[in-house]
């Protein structure tokens, strides 16, 4: 399993992916979104994410870098 990331690492780390993902508009535009609208993180993650455990999730994570590195 991971080891846990300091907040500012955690922070610059996701900004980074989404960066990359999404390029800078709509990386803002995504978080303007979360920061304007009423948003219950609990139940989003429940929807998203289901009955997957941390370790499931993790190693999912995984084989999707893996995926696009090649």
């Amino acid at each position: 399993m991971m080891e846990m990331m300091n907040e500012a690492v955690l922070k610059n780390t996701i900004m980074q992916h989404l960066v990359e993902r999404f390029g800078h508009v709509e990386t803002e535009r995504f978080i303007s979104l979360v920061i304007r609208e009423p948003f219950d993180y609990t139940k989003w993650s429940r929807d998203l994410f289901g009955e997957m455990t941390t370790d499931e999730l993790f190693d999912e994570i995984e084989v999707m870098e893996k995926r696009e590195a090649l």
